[in-house]
Order: C-alpha cells, then sequence, then structure tokens
C-alpha cells in the first residue's frame, strides 16, 4: 500500500523504516541530533517531530539498512499515544517528518533522512528575529576565512581527538572567548569528521 501524510493513523503495529540516501544533502547536511537542528530545524518541525526524527535516525545507527518501529512503542517513550485508525499527536508528527521533507512515503514504510539540509529561506523568513540573526551568524562562522572559525575547528578537532565529551568542548570554546555560533559549527564539523561523515567546514 502506498502511503500519503494522511495514511499513518491506518498504519498497525509496526512501520517499516529505511534510509533515504541523498547524493547532494547527505554529504554535506546535518544530522538531526545535531546543535544546528536544535537551533533551526526545532522551529521548522515543532519538538515532538523533532524528538520523533532523532528516534528514526537513532534506529537506522543500530539497524543500517532498515528495521520495523513499533508505533505504540514508540508513541509511548515520547510521552504520546497511538491509536490504530486515529489521528493523534504521534501520527501528525509522522505526517510532519514527509510534509518538511526529512522523509518519504514508500509502500508500506518510511524512508528517513540521516542528514537534514540548511533550513530553507522561506522557513528562515518565517522565524522570529533572533533565530534568522543566529543563523546569518552561523553561515559567517561557517564560512569565514577568519580566525575565530579555524581557531575553533583546531581547538575542537584537538579535544575530540582525546576523547572529550562534546559539552565539555563546547564549555571550552566558549571560556577561551570563541563566539557561540562559531563554536557549535567548530564542533560539530571535528564530531562529524572524527566519525567519517564528512571533512571539518568551520574554516
Amino acid at each position: 500500500m502506498s502511503l500519503t501524510t494522511t495514511d499513518f493513523s491506518s498504519i498497525d503495529p509496526t512501520l517499516v523504516v529505511v534510509p533515504w540516501y541523498d547524493e547532494v544533502v547527505d554529504p554535506i547536511g546535518h544530522d538531526p541530533r545535531s546543535q544546528y537542528v536544535e537551533l533551526f530545524w526545532l522551529n521548522v518541525l515543532g519538538p515532538t517531530t523533532t524528538w520523533l526524527l532523532r528516534r528514526l535516525v537513532g534506529g537506522l545507527d543500530s539497524y543500517p539498512d532498515g528495521y520495523e518501529l513499533d508505533l505504540t512503542q514508540t508513541a509511548r517513550a515520547l510521552g504520546l499515544g497511538y491509536s490504530h485508525g486515529t489521528v493523534g499527536p504521534f501520527t501528525r508528527a509522522l505526517q510532519r517528518c514527509v510534509l518538511f521533507g526529512a522523509a518519504q512515503s514508500l509502500d508500506g514504510g518510511l524512508a528517513v533522512r540521516r542528514r537534514l539540509p540548511e533550513v530553507s529561506q522561506r522557513h528562515l523568513e518565517r522565524m522570529p528575529e533572533h533565530l534568522r540573526h543566529a543563523h546569518r551568524a552561523w553561515r559567517r562562522g561557517k564560512t569565514a576565512e577568519g580566525t575565530d572559525g579555524r581557531r575553533a575547528l583546531t581547538l575542537a578537532s584537538a579535544m575530540v581527538a582525546v576523547g572529550d565529551d562534546a559539552d565539555v568542548i563546547e564549555r571550552q570554546l566558549l571560556g577561551l572567548g570563541v563566539p557561540p555560533l562559531v563554536a557549535v559549527v567548530a564542533l560539530q564539523s571535528a564530531l562529524d569528521a572524527a566519525a567519517g561523515h564528512s571533512t571539518p567546514e568551520a574554516a
């Protein structure tokens, strides 16, 4: 059966989840559990959908080729209810994953992005001013040739290499005077590079 964004309530008790491979987005995108997603995609997806997406991608870490998602169990883990044949917050979260391009419906299942692109300009325009300002600062921190980005990435990479926790690294960068969003980008780039996901990007 081909699913649409209105059909998730009829799927019971499991949903097959598989990875959505995108040759354009995957090399440069953002892990749904990254700080970029928490800063910017959260405003687009909403908290329930963001948490659900993190769960879906976490499952693909354990089962890279795909797995069966127990809908009732997953809903309860997120503090939600799920009843076959009804549309509630959990079903709407699945729908929003598709609506905003984080997943796509397949025959009896769901293909989920493991990396999200930058939020679109139309979504940015709907965000509060402080988030629009933060995203502009993030872009400057990502692309600038200046010393802040390079220095932050060098420090973050060194701390990742010796096994420091992400929270510790971020606090250290901030304590050294690195601008907050530059620190976020440098940390994520260093973690991604260490995991083999991408090359460092906070130049």
